[in-house]
């Protein structure tokens, strides 16, 4: 399996707090990479050095073997990686319509295709397609900024904290919906929700204080009670 995203001793900055202290890591080509840890641990962070919304101090991030780290953030986008933001980063003030058009790169067959396939997984934005994106639930919300990510064919999708404050029912149709689109596209998840993480997840790494302490499969991490208990604090 082909590796997509590589990061490499990654170092962050925030101010003069040393978030990032030493991240590596490895995705590959297909599946879900989900991204463990306390609050604090640093995974936002981490996705937000990716996408160039933080600078890293040092370290490297490979998109494709190709080097990324300092470039500005439209200019990793537009190399195919969709961001959804643990703020969800929708235009309040817009309709779901106009949210989604306002994402298109490019209003191609393919494209039209892709929105259609994603109104039939949120039917939800169908049913409020002229509705203003700060009158939706958080639910609705939040599927809208995953289909603004799905929307432009990326090859790497980042979700950042998809089920935060949502009701379990909405946990539920969340998690689907990422289960259908990891058969279409790579995801890196960052994901307090163990239960979820775990249905959805292939691979997974384990970030404390800054740092990633552990990696393995899902599945291996289910039976491994020491460290769910040690570093995601689950009795």
């Amino acid at each position: 399996m082909d590796t997509l995203l590589k990061v490499e001793n990654l170092q962050t900055y925030i101010g003069q707090y040393h978030i990032l202290q030493g991240i590596s890591f490895e995705v590959k080509k297909g599946g879900v990479t989900v991204l463990l840890g306390r609050n604090g641990a640093g995974k936002t962070t981490t996705l937000r050095s990716i996408m160039g919304l933080n600078l890293p101090s040092q370290g490297a991030i490979y998109y494709k073997d190709r080097e990324i780290q300092g470039l500005p953030t439209y200019k990793i986008a537009n190399l195919g990686i969709g961001y959804v933001p643990e703020d969800q980063g929708i235009f309040k003030d817009l309709t779901v319509e106009e949210n989604m058009r306002v994402a298109m790169k490019k209003q191609d067959e393919e494209t039209l295709e892709r929105m259609e396939w994603i109104l039939q997984l949120f039917p939800d934005l169908k049913k409020f397609w002229k509705k203003l994106g700060g009158l939706l639930s958080g639910g609705q919300k939040q599927m809208l900024s995953i289909a603004r990510a799905y929307l432009n064919n990326n090859e790497l999708l980042l979700i950042d904290e998809p089920s935060k404050g949502l009701a379990p029912i909405m946990v539920e149709k969340v998690m689907e919906s990422i289960i259908e689109m990891k058969k279409q596209t790579t995801i890196v998840l960052v994901e307090q929700n163990f239960m979820m993480a775990s249905t959805i997840g292939n691979e997974f790494y384990i970030i404390d204080d800054g740092r990633t302490v552990y990696s393995g499969s899902m599945s291996s991490l289910k039976e491994n009670e020491q460290l769910k208990r040690q570093y995601l604090g689950i009795a």
